[in-house]
């Protein structure tokens, strides 16, 4: 069982998380060769999600059964308010009725990230293309880089992580990353941020399965979810502006031009990665309902840096 999400404001949290067959992964290492990195992605995708599986969640008193969809995985939204300061805030889960597996592998614990619903700035990243070299618009490269290369081995786009920390002012503000990635790469991407020094943050992946027999849809496909996620995390943030970052080589700018319109007054300012020739249409479709609203189409982070500063 893998948990991964555990956040909220002062009083509602979101948690989520996925059980699916046990595989040991190995440690990402700059040392290891692609072989070596094949074989780990051939780890990653092996597993097969487990539909219909119960879960026991406990948390401040509460205990509900959850149970897994057919994508093995489960999510719940409650309404608890934080606990008085100096006590913890740590949910628990446990799989019931599988006697196959190890006691460490049926249970998971988080420790809740609780983020003020009256914070005033958050923003909300894409990831492929955007923070990470992915060449997401050529099939060929997306799979190689995918199974070829481990967290510490991808390579971030120059000058993301001083971006990021200008946008966040040094960690005052939260990131929130929402990505067509699908689950079994959580924890190649939560390892990557760490090493390159890009703020961390909840992570919102495609739900849909992806294993060996159909890694090469991994990042692909529709990208609709990306709005059912972003509307998640404006719900529970109101009164939170937000600053949007995406790139030009899948749907990126269309998605923001719908949240532009369904949240009106909500977006702070928009930055976009120039992966390939954009026509003049697209590139003006962001500015049709808020002409105020900052927006960047960037090749370099070095122009990013820079209108961040005028703007920002």
């Amino acid at each position: 069982m893998e948990l991964f999400l555990a956040f909220g404001n002062e009083r509602e949290i979101f948690i989520k998380g996925r059980v699916i067959e046990a595989y040991k992964q190995s440690k990402p290492s700059d040392k290891k060769n692609a072989l070596q990195n094949i074989l780990a992605s051939i780890r990653r995708y092996a597993g097969s999600s487990i539909s219909g599986a119960r879960i026991k969640l406990v948390y401040q008193g509460m205990e509900e059964i959850l149970v897994s969809n057919e994508e093995g995985l489960f999510e719940k939204r409650l309404i608890k308010d934080a606990p008085k300061k100096g006590q913890s805030d740590i949910a628990y889960l446990t799989l019931l009725e599988d006697e196959g597996l190890k006691a460490e592998e049926k249970t998971a614990f988080a420790e809740i990230s609780r983020i003020s619903a009256h914070h005033t700035t958050g923003i909300i990243s894409d990831i492929d293309d955007t923070i990470i070299i992915s060449h997401a618009t050529s099939l060929g490269k997306k799979l190689w880089l995918s199974v070829s290369k481990n967290a510490y081995t991808r390579r971030p786009f120059p000058g993301v992580s001083e971006f990021y920390e200008h946008l966040t002012q040094q960690g005052q503000h939260p990131v929130f990353y929402v990505s067509s990635s699908d689950w079994n790469l959580f924890d190649l991407i939560q390892d990557f941020l760490k090493y390159r020094n890009i703020p961390e943050g909840p992570l919102l992946l495609k739900d849909p399965h992806v294993n060996l027999r159909n890694i090469w849809k991994s990042g692909g496909g529709n990208h609709d979810h990306k709005l059912e996620k972003i509307s998640l995390i404006m719900s529970l943030f109101p009164q939170m502006k937000f600053i949007l970052t995406g790139d030009s080589g899948q749907h990126d700018p269309e998605l923001y031009t719908e949240i532009i319109e369904k949240f009106p007054d909500r977006v702070k300012a928009v930055y976009i990665r120039r992966i390939k020739k954009e026509d003049e249409e697209r590139e003006n479709l962001l500015n049709q309902y808020n002409p105020e609203i900052p927006i960047a189409w960037v090749q370099h982070s070095s122009e990013a840096i820079a209108h961040a500063k005028n703007f920002l």
